[in-house]
């Protein structure tokens, strides 16, 4: 049609004015004993910025599969995840992958690097059969010393959900890696919805080979069969068969000496699928309510260390990546300025120099609530795909409201802004 001709002929025309394209380029690994789970050569996805010394790599997310069960029925469903044999030839970036200025103010300008998720592995395999997702990481890094990662000054390792753990359990290995190579990078973390807590549910031992497993049962089961790695300075603390402990942030984090930023919604919706319970699903009964109302309490307390931190009181999952993160606020600032004030706070204690006032990178939400900041995304009802305040799902969901309130001191302060707040 008229349209995609004419944008088409707009990009020719881009290119042939010497601009780049806002494509990232599909480049498989040159090491081609470094696969996806079904022996397809894994790969990455590069948008170059040349003159740039800044890089931003990104892991994608996407669970794991922990059993031939498991695994089977995630190549069924969504072969991507296992295989490269379908990837795209070009990508677009969105969000912090953005490479347009408006959307993305302060990474547009980088080196980015998209790392498509094929190992299944929460990217901790070392796995001669195919559980390989630490290895991929390493070889890109290899693959991108032609293009300059050796001379850049800032290194960003980021990822969304199984891809945000991923950063925390590859991170040092990145550093140590990049060092040994003789960059003088700094290398840090973002780690986006992979901030989990473990299952409060007691579930059979054994834990069948099915769905129901916790995630700690299926990270116990899964690193067995992905030859599993977690870093050096965190497996130490614990006894053998209890390295799975490293894949809870709250665990890992002050043995890291990377710097690291946090993203992560207080009420997190995968966290809370763990549990089952689905938002804007059919029913939701008074000890689910207290559950999610207390995820909220325990995630601020083990946020409480961390430096860099963007916290929102809303449900939801992800956000670096979604085209409208800038319109996400924790006591009126964005995500996108508090990791631009992250960036100057570590810049100034490189350069010992003291951090600028007024500028903060250390976000939690105070409101109590699911969805008590206005600036959440909407919930929506899954039958219907209406958007949804707090307060009709829960009704939806057959909550009693009058049980609602468990805390009479709250009561007065929180329903009637909550019902304000469009909750």
């Amino acid at each position: 049609d008229s349209q995609t001709r004419s944008n088409l002929e707009a990009a020719a025309g881009a290119r042939v004015a010497g601009q780049q394209t806002d494509d990232m380029r599909l480049h498989f690994l040159k090491n081609n004993q470094v696969t996806c789970n079904d022996g397809t050569t894994a790969g990455f996805y590069l948008k170059e910025f040349r003159g740039s010394r800044r890089w931003l790599l990104f892991l994608e997310g996407g669970w794991c599969c922990h059993s031939k069960d498991t695994c089977d029925s995630r190549y069924q469903n969504i072969p991507r995840l296992m295989s490269s044999s379908g990837w795209p030839q070009t990508k677009i970036g969105t969000g912090i992958l953005s490479s347009q200025a408006q959307e993305n103010p302060h990474w547009h300008n980088a080196n980015i690097v998209f790392i498509p998720y094929c190992s299944s592995d929460v990217w901790s395999g070392t796995a001669e059969y195919t559980f390989m997702g630490s290895l991929i990481i390493r070889e890109v890094i290899k693959d991108l010393i032609p293009k300059g990662i050796k001379q850049a000054k800032v290194v960003m390792l980021s990822g969304t959900s199984a891809g945000g753990t991923g950063v925390l359990l590859n991170i040092e290995r990145v550093a140590s890696q990049l060092e040994q190579l003789g960059a003088e990078a700094q290398v840090r973390g973002l780690v986006d919805s992979g901030w989990f807590l473990e299952s409060k549910q007691q579930r059979s031992p054994n834990c069948p080979e099915t769905i129901s497993c916790s995630p700690e049962d299926a990270i116990k089961i899964g690193l067995r069969l992905w030859n599993g790695v977690v870093p050096e300075r965190c497996r130490k603390l614990y006894k053998r068969g209890e390295e799975w402990q490293c894949f809870f942030g709250h665990k890992l984090y002050s043995t890291l000496t990377s710097p690291l930023f946090v993203v992560q919604w207080l009420f997190d919706e995968e966290q809370l699928r763990v549990e089952n319970i689905y938002m804007g699903g059919q029913s939701l009964s008074e000890e689910q309510w207290q559950y999610i109302q207390n995820l909220g309490r325990e995630l601020k307390i083990s946020l409480r260390d961390v430096t860099g931190v963007f916290a929102p009181s809303c449900l939801s999952h992800t956000v670096i990546t979604r085209s409208n993160w800038l319109s996400f606020q924790v006591k009126g600032t964005s995500l996108p300025r508090a990791l631009h004030c992250w960036d100057r706070s570590l810049e100034a204690t490189r350069n010992n120099k003291t951090p600028a006032k007024g500028c903060p990178f250390h976000l939690v939400d105070t409101c109590q609530w699911p969805q008590c900041n206005p600036s959440c995304p909407a919930l929506v009802d899954q039958a219907t795909q209406q958007e949804l305040t707090l307060i009709q799902m829960l009704v939806a969901m057959g909550l009693d409201l009058q049980k609602l309130v468990l805390d009479p001191q709250e009561d007065a302060v929180s329903l009637p802004r909550i019902l304000t707040n469009g909750g």
